[in-house]
């Protein structure tokens, strides 16, 4: 089974930059979409952005639309969130997944494997 690992998080002040990395083990991940979500205090979990298998098809939450842009290299077995213009109200824990749909969803109930997340704080 795929396993994932988060990294990339920290410190940033509002309208600077972070790129998220999820390393993932296994031999499937190039059939596996994947997705961002993000959690902060007091607050359910949210969808932020997927990528299909074919790293054709990219979805993204409107709040981060223009802003954060999701990608894959397959031969490093990796996907990566860059993040630009940061903003305070993005602070969570941010969580990269595998999907169990061919596509993928913006539903965290259609994610099977999780990683441990990764902290983003954006200070004003």
């Amino acid at each position: 089974q795929v396993q994932l690992v988060e990294s990339g998080g920290g410190l940033v002040q509002a309208g600077g930059s972070l790129r998220l990395s999820c390393a993932a083990s296994g031999r499937t991940f190039s059939r596996l979409s994947l997705g961002w979500f993000r959690q902060a205090p007091g607050k359910e979990r949210e969808f932020v952005a997927r990528i299909a298998w074919n790293a054709v098809n990219t979805y993204y939450a409107d709040s981060v639309k223009g802003r954060f842009t999701i990608s894959r290299d397959n031969a490093k077995n990796t996907v990566y969130l860059q993040m630009n213009s940061l903003k305070p109200e993005d602070t969570a824990v941010y969580y990269c997944a595998a999907a169990t749909t061919y596509y993928g969803s913006n539903d965290d109930r259609d994610y099977g494997v999780w990683g441990q997340g990764t902290q983003v704080t954006v200070s004003s």
